[in-house]
């Protein structure tokens, strides 16, 4: 039935409310524009904020963090400069280079960014928002890459990240927990599908790979990357990183200050006992047979029998510690929540 009088008028209201909310509601979508696709912003204190992973590339060092911020150092740390171009306000979790110039850096949103000039300018080659995970380690060998993460996100480069390959993170369990279910199985099954946050992923010498991997899960794999096995774990909470050592040795540290020691390549573990119970979230090797592992509340731990015993080294200000670069015997380079900073060490100590 037609309208008439007040009735028309009152649905020729509704109708241009609707139609002005409509336009209201497209030009703030057109205004919206993902962070993603944004370049990262000078930032005067960007050395001061939340970075989370450091790297080498040849003498110079390599900081990543929050909002795209890429700084470098030519001077061993002691002062810091802003990347000129990086295409992304993603966080960038990670970053890694393959010579002294060619690099690749990861990090939300599957970002994946890639420098040729070591690291003043960079440039986007993988960009997923709707996938909703982040990338959180990077591995650059060589011309090889491989980029794992969130679900067991695993992505493959063989040009140094120009492009990118994804594909399903499988592999062969021990022969011991072949056709049985552990509560660390349980747990993947029920929270998360199967596909476990591959946390770190890191070389050893030749083609020989290890993952460290949320829910007490350890991978290795002896084809750089084409194949993978699990190995046996003595934890079930997760783990953030694994350092090899001489040899078959290594170390694997997460949560809870839990630290481990294999001799065997990982086919059997014992546990290194430390004066701490924070997060542990990497490590390095030191000079003279040192190890030094950082981690959350200001933890530093410092070996000087090849990561056999640890003394801790608590810092004041208890800001979380990411990522560490060694340099020489008498210094460390952090990232972490204060933003990139340098530590003192005792040499021997």
């Amino acid at each position: 039935m037609p309208c008439s009088g007040v009735e028309c008028v009152d649905l020729k209201k509704a109708a241009l409310t609707v139609a002005a909310l409509a336009t209201v509601l497209l030009a703030h979508a057109a205004n919206v524009i993902d962070p993603g696709l944004l370049p990262a912003e000078a930032a005067p204190l960007a050395s001061k904020s939340l970075l989370l992973d450091l790297a080498r590339a040849g003498s110079r060092f390599v900081a990543v963090g929050e909002r795209g911020h890429v700084l470098t150092s030519d001077n061993r740390g002691q002062s810091w400069s802003q990347a000129t171009t990086v295409p992304s306000q993603e966080m960038l979790t990670a970053v890694c280079f393959s010579d002294e110039k060619r690099g690749v850096a990861v990090g939300h949103d599957e970002i994946a960014l890639i420098t040729s000039d070591a690291g003043n300018t960079w440039q986007r080659t993988h960009y997923a928002p709707e996938a909703r995970q982040p990338l959180l380690d990077v591995l650059c060998n060589g011309s090889d890459v491989i980029a794992v993460g969130a679900y067991g996100a695993y992505f493959t480069s063989s040009d140094r990240g120009a492009t990118w390959t994804e594909r399903k993170f499988e592999a062969q369990q021990p022969a011991a927990a072949a056709g049985s279910k552990t509560a660390k199985d349980q747990y993947a099954d029920d929270e998360i599908g199967g596909d476990f946050h591959l946390n770190r992923i890191v070389g050893a010498s030749g083609s020989r790979l290890y993952i460290a991997a949320e829910a007490g899960h350890l991978y290795r794999s002896d084809d750089a990357g084409k194949t993978w096995n699990e190995l046996p774990s003595p934890y079930e909470g997760s783990f953030f990183g694994i350092l090899p050592l001489d040899g078959d040795s290594l170390l694997a540290y997460g949560l809870r200050g839990r630290l481990y020691r294999s001799d065997d390549g990982g086919q059997t573990w014992r546990k290194v006992e430390i004066s701490a119970d924070a997060m542990l979230n990497d490590a390095a090797r030191l000079p003279q047979n040192g190890v030094a592992i950082v981690g959350l509340s200001g933890t530093v731990l410092l070996s000087k029998d090849g990561g056999e015993t640890f003394t801790l080294h608590q810092q004041a200000d208890r800001k979380g510690l990411s990522a560490l670069l060694p340099v020489g015997v008498t210094e460390l380079i952090t990232a972490g929540e204060g933003g990139v900073k340098s530590i003192p060490i005792e040499a021997g100590k």
